[in-house]
């Protein structure tokens, strides 16, 4: 007998399904900017359109550009079956990384790599990317599906992602106007976001745990009305994006005057993260007991006996944006964002030093 691709694990008439099932996707995330072309080999972008170079009159236009993943938390995802959310975490993971240097961003590219085709599993993930990129004001402009039984098991899948920006030459925020005086103000996480995932599951694993177990400690009493969390959905809350409070910001003021930094907290925690930003002349010290320890770290503190220099070097403790800025317009900058729905205050204090990140506790 013949052989055939189906017999090798990969399904065309399958994967056609799929594919018919994304454009909707794609569609809701467009700009006037996007050139349509479902079935194309790439996706099109109009840099220049109704006489603006992308959407302002930029002289000096600057691209910028940024790839990442969501790691280890797709076991999680896969092992509990909640898929829609991940695809936030994808364009997050992009995206904030991206407007950390002022950028504007313009549109987004995924790829996603299965072990089998499930055009029913495929459309939720790219929901949820479909839904971080309107969150993140992107267009989901194209991407890629590939079906791979012999490099992932049945059920596993991975994805990557990779966001495209711009921003004024005079205007990228690099960090170089850090001074002493300024403040750093810490932009809340939605939670854990997508770092740190594989110390998360040995801790479940060690401890014997159900993702779908419930614990009372995991609750948040500030939301209204509370909810009871299961270990599932502490873990898989997805990443936060900023995009909007961001340019809230970068709209209502002449931002060098005012943002002279931003970081994004990922893996390696604030330490790590904010300082790659900071000029070898200063340092920045931050004072945890300026903003409260979501549930999460502390549960998963106390259930994996983890030391608390370790919890800040692999978790963002709740700070998943700093913001350096100028000491005179940080309760302006705060009222901002917080109308942007995030919660937002002062967590440290730029002084002389040497380049570092210093705790004050």
């Amino acid at each position: 007998m013949a052989a055939t691709y189906k017999d090798a694990g990969v399904d065309l008439d399958i994967y056609a399904e799929s594919m018919r099932r994304l454009p909707r996707l794609m569609h809701r995330t467009f700009s006037p900017r996007v050139i349509p072309s479902d079935g194309g080999f790439a996706g099109l972008f109009q840099l220049d359109f109704a006489g603006k170079l992308f959407s302002r009159n930029y002289q000096e236009p600057v691209l910028v550009s940024g790839t990442d993943g969501v790691g280890t938390k797709l076991k999680i995802a896969q092992q509990t079956n909640r898929h829609e959310t991940v695809g936030i975490d994808l364009v997050a993971m992009c995206v904030n990384d991206l407007i950390c240097t002022g950028a504007e961003p313009l549109f987004f590219l995924d790829y996603v790599a299965m072990g089998r085709d499930d055009p029913a599993r495929l459309e939720r993930i790219v929901q949820g990317i479909s839904d971080g990129c309107v969150q993140g004001d992107m267009a989901l402009l194209g991407g890629e599906t590939a079906i791979m039984p012999d490099m992932y098991q049945t059920d596993d899948y991975d994805l990557a992602g990779f966001a495209v920006g711009v921003v004024e030459k005079k205007k990228i925020i690099d960090g170089h106007l850090i001074a002493e005086g300024d403040v750093v103000v810490g932009l809340a996480s939605s939670g854990l976001h997508s770092n740190g995932f594989s110390l998360v599951r040995k801790v479940i694993a060690d401890a014997n745990l159900d993702w779908n177990a419930t614990d009372e400690t995991l609750t948040d009493h500030s939301a209204s009305p509370t909810q009871p969390q299961t270990i599932a959905d502490a873990c898989l809350e997805p990443t936060r994006i900023y995009t909007s409070a961001i340019r809230k910001v970068q709209t209502n003021y002449r931002v060098k005057q005012v943002l002279h930094g931003l970081a994004h907290i990922t893996g390696g925690g604030i330490e790590e993260n904010l300082d790659r930003i900071l000029p070898k002349h200063v340092d920045a010290i931050i004072d945890s007991s300026t903003w409260d320890l979501p549930p999460i770290y502390r549960w998963l503190q106390k259930t994996g006996s983890i030391e608390l220099s370790e919890m800040r070097r692999v978790f963002n403790m709740g700070i998943g944006m700093a913001a350096v800025v100028n000491e005179f317009y940080a309760d302006s900058v705060i009222s901002q964002i917080e109308a942007c729905g995030i919660k937002c205050n002062k967590i440290g204090k730029i002084v002389a030093g040497k380049g570092h990140v210093v705790y004050a506790d």
